[in-house]
């Protein structure tokens, strides 16, 4: 009894916040919930990042999106990186069953179904507003990383990027910068090494061959216009609560290059739009990265380090980053290092390799007199999970095990009349659905190499038509200097003459006939 005690004092303790807090639990001992020990969460800390882990089933979609649910009732945006295809649910209403009644009971909550304000994004051809960014947008230093340059290449990138800012040619989409990359070396190689200095063939070629990787991952969709607006990813409802934008990228698994590409791009366009906060009371925006180590699977040294320093300064910016994934160390350490809040869902172990993660996990949370971590992670049941999280002060609050509280909204998908209906009613759709091609560095030197085309026909046509009339004089010339055709010209003249002669009576022989007579 002493304990129990003892682990009340310590949970309340733990998890009492000053603040606004959204509860998300309550703790257990010994396998039952303890009457009291509440789980809260404070809203202050929540830019501190956080983690979501556990094996599949245990229960770790559910908590994403049961955290939005707060997060929006708490007038936040949230940003939700759908792999799997099943968080479209939230914007529908929940329903009860037996379960979620004898959950609730324990937790001393109470079920209200709700659905929630939901937006969906696309990265391709799906239904959705279609989130994009121009090749400009992107940078020499960021595309050069994503491609996997090294330093002279990438130095390479960034000529063409002054080259084409000095000579007014938008990079928009892929197929602006494949045309200026052919263009500088080509035709115009000798006016971009005038200008900028030498060009490498061989550097060049690895370049086209690096773009051409990333457009088979299907790139093509995503670079171009209109460019999506950070601004329209951290809207309130009419409501007032946080609207949640859902990005539905279930067609990505398979090309991990392109949604890291894509997430380093928002990170860095968020990081670069938003202005220095502080420590606020909430944050600004909320992002969840479901399947995260799709983000880090193909990622070079030079993307992971972008991305942690980028994890490391948003936070002044008011934005956190949740990174949700089977094995925490699918996230690299110096990120795992960044983030405060931790839900850690059972993992299993099935192989020596398996406990060696587990154990390695259990050494990642705050050390407990009242559980053994390392055996508890393989124990806890489905919706439940060991929680611990920053407080206001920036502390780790004591390790507890969590019984996870439903999601109020569906906790299956949508059908394909409601994401119409959700589509159909986007503010944001119709805005970002218009096909744009705007003029730019593809149309540009495409017709300026048209027309030196053509003014290089026309000089030729002129060339052959001044060589044909010289040759045709020339010929008319040979011809007339033959002597053959001389002395055949000199007949033909002579008789001519003295046929004249003779018609006129003027003949020198007939004269001389007329007189012997």
């Amino acid at each position: 009894m002493a304990d129990h005690e003892k682990f009340l004092q310590v949970v309340k303790d733990g998890y009492t916040f000053k603040g606004e807090s959204f509860k998300i639990g309550c703790a257990m001992l010994d396998g039952a919930v303890a009457g009291g020990a509440d789980v809260l969460i404070p809203m202050k800390t929540l830019n501190r990042h956080g983690l979501i882990a556990g094996a599949t089933g245990t229960g770790k979609t559910k908590t994403l999106q049961m955290l939005s649910e707060g997060l929006s009732d708490a007038s936040i945006p949230v940003l939700l990186m759908d792999i799997k295809g099943d968080l479209s649910g939230i914007a529908a209403a929940g329903t009860v069953n037996d379960k979620i009644t004898d959950r609730c009971q324990k937790l001393n909550i109470e079920f209200k179904p709700a659905a929630y304000p939901v937006d969906l994004l696309t990265l391709s051809n799906q239904k959705g507003a279609r989130l994009r960014a121009t090749v400009s947008e992107f940078g020499p230093v960021l595309l050069s990383k994503i491609l996997g340059l090294n330093d002279t290449q990438g130095g390479f990138v960034a000529m063409i990027f002054k080259y084409c800012d000095d000579n007014k040619l938008p990079l928009l989409d892929l197929k602006d910068f494949i045309k200026v990359l052919q263009y500088v070396s080509d035709e115009g190689k000798a006016e971009m090494e005038k200008s900028y200095g030498k060009i490498s063939t061989t550097s060049t070629g690895t370049i086209l061959r690096k773009v051409i990787e990333l457009q088979q991952q299907g790139a093509d969709v995503f670079f171009g216009e209109k460019s999506f607006e950070v601004d329209d990813l951290m809207r309130i409802s009419d409501d007032g609560r946080g609207m949640i934008s859902i990005v539905r990228v279930t067609d990505l698994q398979d090309r991990p290059k392109l949604f890291s590409t894509f997430m380093l791009q928002l990170l860095a366009e968020l990081y670069a739009s938003c202005p220095e906060e502080g420590d606020m009371d909430k944050p600004k925006l909320v992002m969840f990265i479901d399947e995260a180590h799709l983000i880090f699977q193909e990622a070079n040294d030079a993307l992971l380090q972008q991305i942690e320093t980028i994890i490391k300064l948003i936070r002044s910016k008011g934005i956190g980053i949740y990174f949700c994934t089977q094995n925490p160390m699918d996230v690299p350490a110096p990120v795992l290092a960044q983030l405060g809040l931790k839900v850690q869902h059972a993992l299993r172990a099935f192989t020596a390799a398996d406990r060696k993660v587990i154990k390695q996990t259990s050494e990642n949370y705050p050390e407990t007199e009242f559980y053994k971590t390392e055996d508890l992670i393989t124990q806890l049941g489905t919706g439940e999970a060991l929680v611990t999280i920053l407080n206001e002060k920036g502390i780790p609050t004591p390790l507890v095990h969590c019984m996870i509280r439903p999601p109020q909204s569906r906790m299956d998908i949508l059908s394909e009349m409601e994401i119409d209906s959700i589509v159909s009613h986007s503010k944001i759709a119709a805005k970002y659905n218009q096909v744009v091609d705007s003029e730019s560095a593809y149309e540009i030197l495409t017709e300026k190499l048209n027309e030196a085309a053509k003014k290089e026909a026309g000089e030729k046509e002129e060339e052959a038509t001044v060589k044909k009339e010289r040759k045709s004089t020339a010929k008319e010339k040979g011809i007339l200097d033959n002597p053959v055709v001389k002395s055949m010209t000199r007949t033909a003249g002579n008789t001519i003459v003295r046929t004249l002669l003779g018609v006129l009576g003027l003949g020198g022989r007939s004269r001389s006939r007329r007189s012997l007579f």
